[in-house]
């Protein structure tokens, strides 16, 4: 049979190469591009704690027995992801070194510390005696002791002390940098207009002998290591333990995962490496990395500018709602009519505005919400504890299973219960990833609702970065199904049937297969078939095939995929009228977004599910319908828009390539071409009013 999907994690891999190339896009300023490059590493690092993690647990399960999606078993594609990571690595390098060297020509100097003037020299030693080295505690290392249990985001040196001459006496220790508590960056006394930055890691280098001072030794030398664990939480079956106390035991035995990746700087002695591959017990198959001298680049997506301001990208300034007032009830409005907002392009605070109101109104009752990530410094959890100090019923729903924010919500899950506020701890079995708020208001005697469904978690710091759709309803239709909603959350034993908005696991994935069926029998009747979805990922086999099916009937399909795309369009007879595109540019694109054109009757949907496995059957995900014309017609222009793209726009083809679009259109970037569009419109209804 023809290879008819590509490989997730391949296809991911292809989708970090993307952020790379933003690196090496010279139209990007150069502060945006280094700070791409800490994106591109950090991305990395959360590849390989959970996808790489998960291979290898199948690798070692199923070894050859195990097919996956893309016709390789999980050592293949293991083998695929070395190969392909340590292309990227080298590519990685060269940009780094070469960014560096450009920002000499902003009078932006990044030194090292051979490269320290006598001032510089002084001005080093001062701040490693005030800063650093009050908490540095270097590890020293015996062949015949245990050997320390190296956490996976620490940026470590390994050391060599050794003596020269004729019986040379050889020491190993290793020294954690305490970047959580020191700044990655260090900004030096300026020269004239030249402007100079210096490393941490180098001023511990400069100043490594002084961290040894108490020993003898002629030659002191250290080199970076890095390395990522499994990041998987084996939870505990215990009945006895509360499902909290479960989450708090898996965190402590991932801080002990299986090593996944072993990166160490391609200078370092031979004698040391063998040495750390020994004691920590590595071998081949542990993703041994070569890599340059300096690691854990996710520091670098906080690149300080000490530089021009054309160094950054231009400000794109947040716009107003077209109809929302800071001013105004918020509730008022929507009572009127919906309302849409696209993040970044427009604030998040309208809807801490919402809650603030809600917070204050007499007539408000009752507040419920569903957080899957917030802010670590949260207003959404203060104005949420703030209307429960008002003497509103506040009921939270918030999962503890979000990756890498498990002990952030177990803190803000303490935190509500202490302020009176009913916590609900997910679904049993099932994540909870949908993004609804609900607001019950007294109106005479009956209750009436209003409803906020969005693309994108109830975080106001990612709300500046991620492209997401936030729908603000007072429509019966989908409030009452809100309602119901909240009620399965309470009471999930119970059935309920909704007939509106559409739930994962239970409808989303017959739902859109039946939209789909549509398009393929209008397509059967020579009439027009069209659909165009927009997803992060999309890596569900039934969906992807029914997709191939409706290609084959003659519908048209344009996808607009971000992240993994196991599609393969364009194969004769299979998936010839699919074409795909992957926008990666200034800002996240994460918005899930679903058009079809239904005979005419054009269909939108907004959610918080890509087509896969997880979102259509393992997770509480939430699809809701736009019913308001207008609402619809901005939404389709985005589309539109994000279809001409020829600037930042890639085409997701067989080859895994990722060549830009290019056409001899008028150059469209999206993101740009959409604020000016919400600029427009903005200004033509102030001439309007």
């Amino acid at each position: 049979m023809r290879k008819r999907f590509i490989n997730r994690e391949i296809s991911w891999l292809s989708f970090n190469e993307r952020v790379l190339q933003e690196a090496l896009d010279k139209s990007v300023p150069i502060l945006q591009r280094i700070r791409f490059l800490g994106i591109f590493s950090n991305n990395q690092d959360e590849f390989f704690r959970v996808r790489v993690a998960t291979l290898r647990r199948l690798a070692s399960i199923w070894g050859k027995e195990k097919i996956l999606l893309g016709h390789k078993t999980p050592k293949q594609v293991l083998s695929s992801i070395q190969s392909i990571v340590i292309n990227q690595q080298i590519t990685f390098e060269k940009t780094y070194t070469k960014l560096i060297k450009e920002l000499e020509n902003h009078n932006v100097y990044v030194v090292n510390e051979k490269q320290l003037t006598n001032e510089q020299a002084d001005f080093v030693v001062n701040y490693y005696n005030e800063k650093i080295r009050p908490v540095l505690v270097p590890i020293m290392l015996q062949e015949n002791s245990d050997f320390p249990e190296l956490k996976d985001k620490p940026i470590y040196f390994a050391v060599k002390l050794w003596n020269n001459g004729v019986n040379p006496k050889t020491q190993y220790a290793l020294l954690d940098l305490s970047t959580d508590i020191l700044s990655r960056f260090v900004i030096l006394p300026n020269s004239g207009k030249k402007r100079f930055i210096i490393i941490l890691d180098d001023i511990v280098r400069f100043c490594i002998d002084n961290v040894f001072s108490i020993f003898e030794y002629d030659n002191i030398e250290a080199y970076n290591i890095k390395i990522t664990r499994d990041a998987e939480m084996d939870l505990d079956d215990d009945i006895s333990k509360s499902f909290m106390e479960k989450m708090s035991i898996g965190l402590q035995q991932r801080k002990k995962g299986e090593p996944v990746r072993f990166v160490y700087d391609v200078q370092m002695p031979k004698d040391l490496l063998e040495f750390l591959k020994k004691q920590m017990d590595l071998d081949d198959e542990d993703n041994i990395i070569s890599g340059g001298r300096y690691h854990n680049f996710k520091d670098f997506i906080n690149f300080p500018n000490i530089g021009a301001k054309r160094l950054e990208n231009k400000s794109m300034p947040q716009l107003p709602s077209t109809y929302l007032k800071h001013n105004k009830s918020i509730l008022n409005e929507i009572r009127k009519r919906d309302h849409i907002l696209h993040y970044p392009y427009q604030s998040f605070a309208y809807f801490i505005e919402m809650l603030r109101e809600a917070a204050i109104d007499p007539k408000v009752e009752e507040i419920q919400i569903t957080l899957y990530r917030v802010a670590k410094k949260s207003t959404v959890i203060n104005s949420l504890i703030n209307a429960a100090r008002n003497g509103k019923k506040v009921v939270v729903l918030i999962e503890l299973q979000a990756r890498f924010d498990e002990e952030n919500n177990i803190k803000w899950s303490n935190l509500l219960q202490e302020n009176n506020i009913k916590v609900i701890h997910g679904v049993p079995g099932l994540k909870v990833h949908s993004k609804i708020c609900l607001i019950a208001r007294r109106s005479g005697k009956e209750l009436e609702y209003f409803a906020y469904i969005g693309t994108g978690n109830f975080q106001e710091n990612t709300a500046k970065l991620y492209c997401d759709e936030a729908l603000f309803t007072y429509d019966k239709r989908i409030t009452n199904d809100a309602v119901k909603v909240f009620e399965f959350f309470d009471k999930n034993y119970k059935q309920h049937v909704f007939e509106h908005v559409i739930l994962s696991p239970f409808s989303t994935r017959n739902h859109f297969t039946r939209l789909i069926d549509f398009e393929i029998e209008q397509a059967k009747q020579e009439k027009r078939a069209f659909l165009l979805v927009k997803m992060n990922s999309l890596v569900d086999k039934q969906m992807i095939e029914k997709l191939y099916e409706a290609s084959a009937a003659g519908v048209i399909i344009k996808l607009i995929i971000r992240g993994a795309c196991s599609i393969k369009p364009g194969m004769k007879g299979v998936s010839e009228n699919i074409a795909v595109i992957s926008i990666v540019d200034r800002f996240l694109e994460h918005s899930r977004i679903f058009y079809f054109y239904h005979g005419g009757d054009e269909l939108m949907y907004i959610s918080s599910a890509d087509w896969m496995v997880r979102n259509l059957d393992n997770r509480i995900e939430l699809t809701c319908p736009i019913y308001d014309e207008e609402i619809k017609k901005e939404l389709k222009h985005m589309l539109t828009i994000q279809l001409k793209d020829n600037v930042k726009a890639r085409i997701l083809d067989l080859k895994q390539v990722n060549n830009y679009v290019q056409n001899n259109k008028p150059e469209v970037r999206a993101q740009i071409a959409y604020y000016q569009y919400l600029k427009r419109k903005l200004k033509e209804k102030d001439i309007k009013n």
